[in-house]
């Protein structure tokens, strides 16, 4: 009984340092939304801000392919100008006899209007135009590991939320059957005390333990409200829609190996795969340094026209065009090379010691979720036979009691021990079904199905 007090009173201190929340004014009245953990979760992908702001990072990276493969096509660029104001070339002559005066003439060689059109097309970069797209296709499959990531984290925290909600609800009919029954010993015992079967004092005990109790069932139901404010958040929905949560924490029996849930996760957890494509990256970085040593080939070309009037007449138009090879080698640039290479070994050395830590703490988080999983099993069986015997001990209680066998206080001590066995038995449920869930996610289990439903 004290844990469900303590994750109550924490639920309820959840809900005071959200009173905007807490507190939201009634809108127009909203159909109740129901809810199952499927219905949830593809919500969740649906409309969850944090995931579908994830996902958008694939349309940026599918541009950086595009963008990639253009460097493989040939650019075309035109530009036109105008002159609006010129000075005009003079050329002076010398006088062609003695005494004479120099002769000044005004040439003008240039034209109003120009328009040139350029192209280019690489025909050797080294290997860089190729790496580059390599590179691009890699970061654009990390990105949708990383999406992926995003997803199982998503899912995870639905389901804690979904059973949160379903725990809360656990806790308040718990608490309720606790009034309940303190009620219906009260009666007993004022009843017992009017007959001149019981004192006083056991009346004025019975009901102040009721009275205890009514302050912890209106915790669990503020804790109830605050766990299904928890649960919209994520969905994004509405914080004032009502929703009804369908579902019980059943248990799922699941056969668990250690050393084959650790090497599922080091085939298929998005952290290991989108480390891998780092670590391509990195080497095609490293071809794009050691390419800059390497000369380049291009084909380039222009055609200009121009003429000193805006008129489609043929007369006034002149043009020409040219087409060049254009050969570069690099000979000395300020070892730019040399450093690039060297950021690029280094970035590669990096993911490898990222890599290996990184396997490790797979195999840790796979272990440690294989041991909660075994632990709450072990804990589920052992409150199951328990509750059985508080509810038998507490009819049995009461009967005494009418019969004067025991005391009062023997009453409340059996009532409060069935209500902490089925508190234990709810919290053993919900630590399950936590447990399993976090294994999955350890394991990386594929959620695409979800989002392939919606």
């Amino acid at each position: 009984m004290k844990r469900a007090v303590a994750l109550i009173g924490c639920l309820a201190a959840l809900a005071a340092a959200f009173p905007v929340l807490a507190a939201t004014p009634p809108a127009q009245a909203q159909e109740t939304l129901t809810l199952t953990l499927e219905d949830s979760i593809r919500l969740a992908l649906r409309q969850n801000p944090f995931y579908l702001a994830e996902k958008a990072k694939e349309d940026g990276a599918s541009a950086v392919v595009r963008e990639a493969v253009s460097g493989f096509f040939p650019s075309v660029n035109a530009q036109g100008s105008n002159i609006l104001d010129k000075k005009v070339f003079t050329v002076e002559f010398p006088a062609f006899y003695e005494g004479g005066s120099p002769t000044k003439v005004k040439m003008d060689f240039t034209r109003a209007y120009t328009l040139t059109m350029n192209f280019s097309l690489p025909l050797f970069t080294g290997g860089r135009l190729v790496s580059g797209l390599k590179q691009a296709n890699l970061n654009l499959q990390s990105t949708r590991e990383g999406i992926r990531r995003t997803q199982q984290d998503t899912v995870c925290n639905v389901k804690k939320a979904f059973y949160g909600v379903l725990l809360a609800r656990a806790f308040v009919d718990v608490t309720s059957e606790a009034v309940d029954l303190a009620e219906k010993h009260v009666k007993n015992v004022r009843n017992l005390y009017e007959a001149g079967m019981s004192t006083r004092f056991d009346l004025l005990r019975s009901e102040v333990q009721a009275a205890n109790l009514k302050p912890q069932l209106i915790r669990a139901r503020n804790g109830l409200r605050s766990a299904e404010l928890g649960l919209k958040t994520l969905l994004g929905l509405d914080l004032v829609r009502p929703i009804e949560v369908k579902g019980d924490l059943n248990v799922r029996a699941v056969d668990v190996n250690t050393d084959e849930n650790i090497a599922k996760a080091l085939a298929q957890r998005p952290e290991i795969n989108q480390i891998r494509y780092q670590k391509l990256m990195a080497g095609e970085m490293i071809k794009m340094a050691r390419a800059s040593y390497l000369p380049t080939v291009a084909i380039g070309g222009a055609y200009n026209i121009w003429g000193d009037k805006l008129k489609l007449g043929r007369d006034i138009w002149e043009n020409y065009y040219q087409i060049n090879l254009v050969l570069s080698f690099p000979i000395f640039n300020g070892f730019v090379n040399s450093a690039k290479m060297g950021q690029s070994k280094a970035a590669l050395k990096q993911i490898d010691y990222s890599q290996q830590g990184l396997a490790a703490t797979v195999k840790f988080e796979v272990q440690t979720a294989v041991l909660g999983l075994q632990q709450a099993r072990e804990s589920l069986l052992s409150q199951e036979k328990n509750v059985e015997q508080a509810v038998e001990a507490v009819r049995i209680a009461e009967l005494n009691f009418t019969e004067g066998l025991v005391t009062n206080l023997d009453v409340s001590s059996v009532q409060v021990a069935l209500s902490e066995a089925r508190t234990n038995y709810t919290q053993a449920l919900y630590d399950y079904a936590i447990a399993l869930a976090e294994l999955e996610k350890a394991v990386g289990l594929n959620q695409d199905t979800y989002e392939k439903s919606l």
